[in-house]
């Protein structure tokens, strides 16, 4: 490309005075070209706003920076905000615990000028504890326990999405059109990742690389690994009403699948719960439903400027 597109890395921090800094590091030391920074500290309550500050005295010469700082309110307002700041033509999701790798921008970059019907791309990552030691070289296939070979094409894709959420840290990199055309993030949403790329993968407008592009940080304080059983009761409604907002989304046989995963979730509420009853009859309609998903025929469907 003679002229690359620009790159907004988008950043919400909140409470990572430890890791922002390295977060930052890893935007500079990607030789992508075309990039700038756009941050917000939503509301921590820690020193992540000082860390920023002293960081952009450092290097803010070296790439263009917008930082700024608010009370709290939520992850998908800020990443609302932030894109509503962002000038570039491509959005690079960003973590403030976690870290880009070198090389991920241009892969994903050129994935997308390969791929004009593609909305967003995501990659692979390697994982990594509090002190950037690797724990597993996939977060895929070795964290989540993902099949990579179903996102091979927009039918696994859709499937891999609806039955297997594997995709875990700021692996995505977004067209500005493509949110646009999916009305960005659901704000009050508390897990509001799989929400988006529901709505991204069923319009075919969702690709892959099996290259890893970002280092996932494992801390003990990730919202989507907590241990605390009311938080996870929580977080599982808030996927089951996700799931069955997006149902009319989706044609056959996904349509099915993702009522069967209403199910499957409902199955892990009940357990958590200890409602032993209704944990069978969720599972029986889980497994019944994608009995009924496998034998159903798929309907033809459209690319994503065709829907």
């Amino acid at each position: 490309m003679s002229t690359p597109p620009l790159v907004s890395i988008l950043i919400p921090a909140y409470n990572h005075e430890d890791f922002v800094e390295r977060c930052l590091d890893s935007v500079l030391e990607d030789p992508y070209p075309s990039k700038e920074i756009v941050i917000i500290d939503d509301g921590s309550t820690d020193k992540t706003s000082e860390r920023i500050l002293a960081w952009i005295e450092r290097h803010g010469h070296e790439v263009p920076v917008e930082f700024a700082q608010r009370a709290n309110k939520g992850i998908a307002a800020t990443l609302n905000e932030l894109a509503a700041r962002a000038r570039g033509d491509f959005y690079r999701l960003g973590a403030s615990d976690d870290y880009l790798l070198p090389g991920g921008l241009d892969a994903q970059v050129q994935y997308l000028m390969r791929h004009p019907r593609k909305g967003a791309v995501i990659g692979d990552s390697v994982v990594v504890d509090r002190e950037g030691r690797c724990l597993h070289a996939s977060g895929m296939a070795d964290l989540h326990g993902a099949n990579k070979r179903l996102y091979a094409s927009d039918q696994g894709i859709r499937r891999a999405v609806i039955t297997h959420w594997a995709v875990g840290g700021p692996v995505a990199l977004l067209r500005r059109s493509a949110l646009e055309t999916v009305a960005r993030w659901t704000e009050g949403l508390r897990i509001d990742d799989w929400d988006l790329f529901l709505r991204l993968a069923a319009r075919d407008a969702l690709g892959f690389i099996d290259t890893p592009v970002c280092a996932y940080r494992l801390h003990g304080a990730n919202l989507s690994k907590t241990r605390h059983r009311a938080t996870r009761i929580v977080n599982l409604e808030e996927s089951r009403e996700v799931a069955i907002r997006r149902l009319c989304l989706f044609d056959e046989p996904c349509r099915t699948l993702l009522r069967a995963q209403v199910h499957y979730i409902g199955a892990k509420v009940a357990f958590l719960q200890a409602r032993p009853g209704t944990l069978a009859l969720r599972l029986a309609c889980y497994a019944l439903l994608r009995g009924w998903a496998a034998v159903r025929p798929g309907a033809a469907h459209p690319h994503p400027e065709e829907a």
